[in-house]
């Protein structure tokens, strides 16, 4: 399912600061919106730490930041924490959101075919139009550099 040039789902989600989210909110700026499966497991945790080394080019471009899994809010604050993520997290816990935006569904893990989040990021322009996605992320770890690359920020 893609969304490239499609208007963006909208949504209103808690965020780890304790307030409300919804991308009506960031009209007019960019925002990065990265799917991910777990707080505190392996793969997510390089993904947010590559984001989190490269915030202040993301900030200095005016480009709003934003992670999202099922995870509880006390989980996400303790994920945040840890590792000192200068971003907002957000809590799906009924998948609503993901499910939007393709982020939720049937995938494929150590070889078995599941159901569950799908690792994913969108980048969605000023009017609201997702320009970008990524469906699937392969190397989570790699992933960061992909999106900065694709928004011309070196």
């Amino acid at each position: 399912m893609s969304l490239e040039g499609k208007k963006a789902p909208d949504f209103t989600l808690e965020g780890s600061d304790g307030k409300q989210h919804s991308l009506s909110e960031y009209a007019g700026k960019t925002v990065v919106i990265y799917f991910y499966p777990k707080d505190n497991t392996p793969g997510c945790t390089k993904e947010a730490c590559g984001f989190r080394d490269n915030h202040g080019k993301l900030d200095a471009n005016n480009i709003v930041l934003l992670g999202v899994s099922k995870d509880s809010i006390a989980s996400h604050n303790k994920f945040i924490s840890a590792f000192g993520l200068p971003f907002v997290l957000l809590s799906d816990p009924e998948t609503t959101m993901m499910q939007a935006y393709g982020a939720f569904g049937e995938k494929v893990a150590c070889g078995r075919k599941t159901v569950g989040i799908i690792r994913s990021t969108v980048v969605i322009d000023a009017d609201g139009i997702v320009k970008k996605q990524w469906p699937k992320v392969a190397k989570a770890e790699q992933h960061p550099a992909q999106v900065l690359d694709y928004l011309n920020i070196p």
